[in-house]
């Protein structure tokens, strides 16, 4: 197994590496080969009680050090974080299988920029003075207190940081739990706070499956969840934190909609799907797999993308120009093929694609589906994987009926030329996170997150601030005290 991949131990509590051989063992499998490449595991009651005793005890200080403070050690992560983006997108791609041509640009680089920008809003997270003639209130923000974070296997590195770098910079103290399936990164990112001088018991990484979460979110000791993953998960975890009234954020699944119209840049719109359907081997809760192309412009929009799928360079993830690399897990590559072929089963026409790539690892081919109705199970549920479904349109007010008859909620596409129907579109999808001539852009400075079944809360953002801290109103009366007796 390559060295650097298998950490000292398997869980990051106090500023220190620490082992409980007595937890379940976590194989780590590379995605291209379905080699074993680390073993560690899972988190034990002791591990875990480790770990909310450093939280507390150390975000008691660390709530007391000012914005200013605080915000210097994030910053000095991120500038960490950039200097060793090879050393981390390597790592993060014989974590997630996904290619270090997209890792080095994507993974450690918007993790880093989460730590920059939570870093530099720390120090402005004021209260405000209000005044009632001659008396007055003024508001303080504070932290909540433990926070935990649960990650998804997609991606590692960022999400890590999308919830560890709010959490701080409000004074909190965070326990992050990564996917079993991607347990790598988050210890580096552990590592490089500890190292920018984030004081020990701050961010902690945990190892573990479900029974390691459920005992973290069920903790009274801990005062907010936020979790990445599926909306079957997010159910329970939901349901687990509503029962300690727990602070919560839930970013979840989609189906989310992508529309084109007649009228719409072709290449742009091409590219547009390629992002929403294939990047990261089409492993992303926002993508717009329906893809709903006016019946005028269908057959044209389909050849150039079929054009375009053939330039995918499938290979090994470690070489730079390998563009398309495999499915995290053999399990996720098996509940792929099974879309597939209940596709096909309903009557879906292959247009690319459609079948397991014969080489070692979990390769799956690009796929891609015409032909395609509201009803059929690869158009309704969520597949998460290289599957784009495209569906005819004729008008606009068919087509936003249409995407809008899902449970799901995350995301939205449009690609027009007409600026009043782009807005118009955008206004009226049911979705969080919309998008107008481009897909999937996700920048630090923009809030992110659903509607309906995708969630509940924004990452990123100053509305992520909002979701790490909690306000306090403070009366000030100065005349004198009027009561009844």
């Amino acid at each position: 197994m390559p060295y650097e991949t298998q950490p000292p131990a398997s869980h990051f509590i106090d500023g220190a590496y620490v082992e409980d051989r007595a937890g379940t063992e976590i194989p780590v499998i590379y995605p291209a080969t379905g080699e074993t490449i680390a073993t560690l595991h899972a988190a034990t009651p002791a591990i875990i009680e480790l770990a909310i005793a450093a939280a507390r005890r150390a975000q008691v200080d660390w709530a007391a050090m000012t914005g200013t403070e605080r915000g210097r050690i994030l910053r000095r992560a991120a500038d960490i974080m950039r200097e060793r983006n090879h050393d981390l997108s390597v790592l993060e791609t014989w974590d997630t299988g996904k290619p270090y041509q997209e890792t080095t640009v994507a993974d450690a680089t918007s993790g880093a920029d989460a730590l920059e920008y939570f870093g530099g809003m720390a120090a402005t997270l004021t209260g405000e003075h209000i005044q009632l003639g001659e008396n007055w209130v003024y508001t303080r923000r504070e932290p909540l207190g433990v926070c935990v974070g649960i990650g998804a296997w997609n991606y590692p590195t960022q999400i890590a940081c999308w919830k560890g770098a709010p959490a701080l910079a409000c004074g909190n103290a965070m326990i992050f739990k990564p996917s079993e399936t991607t347990p790598l990164s988050a210890l580096k990112v552990a590592e490089i706070l500890l190292e920018a001088g984030l004081p020990a018991g701050l961010f902690n990484v945990v190892q573990g499956m479900g029974e390691v979460g459920a005992a973290l979110v069920t903790d009274p000791r801990v005062d907010k969840v936020s979790l990445t993953g599926s909306v079957p998960t997010g159910r329970k975890v939901y349901a687990a934190a509503a029962e300690g009234i727990k602070h919560v954020t839930m970013e979840l699944g989609g189906k989310s909609p992508l529309i084109v119209f007649e009228d719409a840049d072709i290449e742009n719109a091409v590219g547009g799907a390629i992002l929403g359907n294939f990047y990261s081997s089409g492993q992303v809760c926002s993508n717009g797999t329906r893809v709903f192309v006016h019946s005028a412009i269908k057959e044209k929009f389909l050849t150039r993308l079929a054009e375009r799928l053939g330039n995918a360079v499938i290979g090994d993830p470690m070489d730079p120009a390998t563009s398309f690399g495999p499915m995290v897990s053999e399990r996720q590559m098996n509940i792929v093929l099974s879309y597939i072929e209940k596709g096909r089963a309903e009557g879906a026409r292959v247009v690319t694609g459609g079948a397991r790539i014969d080489r070692e690892g979990f390769y799956l081919q690009p796929t891609v589906f015409a032909d395609v109705t509201d009803s059929m199970t690869i158009a309704r549920e969520e597949i998460f994987g290289p599957v784009m479904a495209v569906l005819d349109f004729e008008d606009e007010a068919e087509v936003m009926a249409r995407a809008n008859d899902t449970e799901f909620g995350l995301a939205a596409g449009v690609f027009t030329r007409d600026l009043a129907r782009a807005h118009r579109v955008a206004a009226g999808f049911q979705a969080g996170t919309c998008y107008i001539n481009t897909y999937n852009d996700a920048p630090v400075e923009a809030p992110f997150g659903g509607s309906k079944m995708s969630g509940v809360g924004r990452e990123n953002s100053k509305a992520a601030i909002a979701h790490y801290s909690q306000l306090k109103s403070v009366f000030v009366r100065m005349d004198d005290v009027e009561a009844p007796f």
